[in-house]
């Protein structure tokens, strides 16, 4: 089946489960994620979620085999409905081929729109690009750009494969799940989960709103601490947030902690 527009073979609708791809009739209402979490699904409690640790299991395992001779890497956020010539996709390329010339690794979500274009701008610097997809019921499958892929059933165990393998965050332009990303990075560095490393949110215009409630609502009230801002941090340039990354990983390597 191609498309009669650029003769490019059109793909069905597919959906990744791990090592398996379904499509068309084959594909099942629900998510992996979906049965593990959802109450509704409480009648396989005793007889499928044993079996399901172990898939889960695998998961990390797959995932720890896979990442664990990268080199330092940045974990990149943004939205996958961004088109490929908007402002947050030309910073995203540029930022991906920034980060591969810093000698970084380039994280992504594997998807399209701000992580297609990072993926992109590192790949063509000549670095490495790695997509970690995850099965949803709306499959978006890895971009072109990737160069090691792996695709997730459970959304905890790729986050912990987003956080483990990086020395650094850096948020574009996204909806509610780079905002997930984004929060849950500043929780496990606020509660010393994990060894702080730099959160940098790049477009100061579209993040300005975010900060300047979090100052006037949470600062205010107490519900966070003048240091906690300061576990944000906020450009709109490329170098700088590279040499952000830089000058932190450098720290941290002179505290013996790299």
């Amino acid at each position: 089946m191609t498309d009669s527009t650029n003769g490019r073979r059109r793909v069905p609708h597919e959906r990744h489960r791990g090592a398996v791809t379904l499509r068309r009739d084959s594909i099942p209402p629900s998510t992996a994620d979906e049965k593990l979490l959802d109450s509704h699904y409480r009648g396989e409690w005793k007889t499928k979620d044993a079996w399901r640790a172990l898939r889960i299991l695998s998961e990390f395992v797959e995932g720890f085999d896979t990442l664990a001779d990268l080199p330092p890497a940045v974990s990149v956020f943004g939205s996958a409905r961004s088109l490929p010539d908007s402002p947050e996709c030309e910073l995203a390329a540029q930022l991906g081929g920034a980060l591969a010339e810093a000698g970084y690794a380039v994280i992504t979500g594997g998807g399209p729109g701000v992580m297609e274009a990072a993926n992109r701008g590192a790949t063509e610097a000549g670095g490495m690009s790695v997509g970690l997809g995850i099965e949803l019921p709306f499959e978006q499958g890895l971009n072109d750009w990737v160069d090691i892929g792996i695709d997730f059933r459970y959304f905890f165990v790729r986050k912990t494969m987003f956080v483990k393998y990086a020395q650094a965050f850096v948020v574009l332009p996204g909806g509610f799940g780079t905002l997930d990303e984004l929060f849950e990075a500043i929780t496990l560095v606020q509660t010393r989960k994990v060894t702080r490393f730099p959160v940098i949110l790049m477009g100061t215009e579209y993040w300005g709103g975010l900060l300047d409630w979090i100052k006037s609502r949470l600062l205010a009230d107490g519900k966070v601490g003048p240091g906690d801002m300061e576990l944000l941090l906020v450009t709109d340039d490329v170098d700088e947030a590279v040499q952000m990354i830089v000058q932190a990983d450098a720290a941290l390597a002179e505290n013996g902690k790299r």
